[in-house]
């Protein structure tokens, strides 16, 4: 190997790195959200985690969030919308599953979206692409079985409707054009507002658990670790880590990177919370990174431009940001990344 390539592989794996960070943190925020949250606190801890990360990304992008237009702003409020939607079915639905169940199961965003961009554009996906689709979703059948065949739960189906929002949110940020050309962390920043707003207006509803700051006071220091961890590393980090990434490299090696996230969800979830999925579980849990991983290679098709000559407004447009998470945010809990072209917000949107 020339000096000239060594260096290239060194620099290479200095950007990596820190994108393969933003996927195992992903992964690992399912066993956080768990770790905070209660069928009483959910709404309390949405605005808490964004609370914190939102004041950072207005005073880091106030200079272009001024210079957006009045469509662009209505256009972020209603993304925001969709994406509170997302956060409320991921969050809802991690704490009525397993980290395990929740991370692999929200990775079919990465099958949803293109089969429904097909359907939108009526074009026919490569059978390759329908093969893995088969694959992943033979998978999930048999995740939610654990050791036995039984009825999906509440949270297996719950992460389901979470995974067909990030497409819904997906299809939305690409095809509205009152938001085409914003800058990427301003519509990140205002759809995480519009979000908080959401779960803050819900959590004087009766019957929706505490108010945040009931929440917070009740808080022992292991659950501020927890929120901290995902309003600073889930979304904060994660965000800006992406900005950054996809300026260094293409589009496409940083999707193919966070989309290693459900495997690490499935890490964190058996190693540190004990999932048990069963043979069943297991097997369908392999199937599922099967399917998703072809399933993303098959969408992409053979890349036609050259990472090194990506300009980056495309690199912007394309990177995936979090739900909104995650996903924006926020993700899910924070999001996981899109094939090309797919973000869910942030989450290009993705997570947050």
């Amino acid at each position: 190997m020339t000096a000239t390539a060594t260096v290239a592989a060194r620099r290479a794996w200095l950007t990596d790195l820190p994108v393969l960070l933003v996927a195992v943190v992903w992964g690992s925020s399912y066993l956080a959200a768990k770790g905070v949250t209660t069928t009483q606190t959910v709404l309390a801890v949405l605005v808490l985690r964004f609370a914190v990360a939102l004041p950072v990304l207005v005073i880091a992008g106030w200079r272009k969030l001024r210079a957006l237009s009045g469509a662009q702003v209505r256009g972020a409020g209603v993304l925001g919308l969709i994406l509170a939607g997302i956060f409320l079915l991921e969050t809802y639905g991690v704490v009525h599953t397993s980290a395990t169940n929740a991370g692999l199961i929200i990775s079919l965003t990465m099958i949803f979206t293109p089969i429904a961009e097909s359907r939108i554009r009526g074009t026919a996906l490569p059978r390759p692409f329908m093969a893995a689709a088969g694959l992943s979703v033979a998978g999930v059948l048999l995740l939610t079985q654990g050791a036995g065949f039984t009825a999906p739960s509440l949270g297996d189906l719950l992460m389901l409707g979470a995974a067909l929002a990030r497409t819904v949110h997906v299809l939305a940020m690409s095809r509205m054009k009152s938001v085409e050309g914003a800058d990427s962390m301003s519509m990140t920043t205002l759809q995480l507002g519009s979000a908080v707003t959401v779960f803050a207006l819900l959590s004087f509803a009766p019957g929706t658990g505490g108010t945040p700051w009931a929440a917070a006071a009740a808080f022992d220091a292991s659950d501020w670790l927890w929120l901290v961890y995902l309003s600073v590393f889930c979304t904060l980090f994660a965000f800006f880590t992406q900005m950054w990434a996809v300026r260094k490299t293409s589009p496409s090696r940083v999707s193919l990177l966070l989309g290693t996230e459900p495997v690490w969800a499935a890490v964190f979830g058996i190693a540190l919370a004990g999932d048990r999925p069963g043979l069943l579980g297991l097997a369908g849990a392999l199937l599922v990174l099967a399917g998703t991983a072809w399933g993303r290679t098959a969408a992409a098709g053979p890349a036609t431009t050259d990472p090194a000559t990506t300009d980056t407004a495309t690199a912007e447009e394309a990177a995936p940001n979090e739900a909104a998470a995650h996903t924006a945010a926020a993700a899910s809990v924070v999001e996981p990344a899109e094939p090309d072209r797919a973000h869910p917000g942030l989450e290009p949107a993705g997570r947050a």
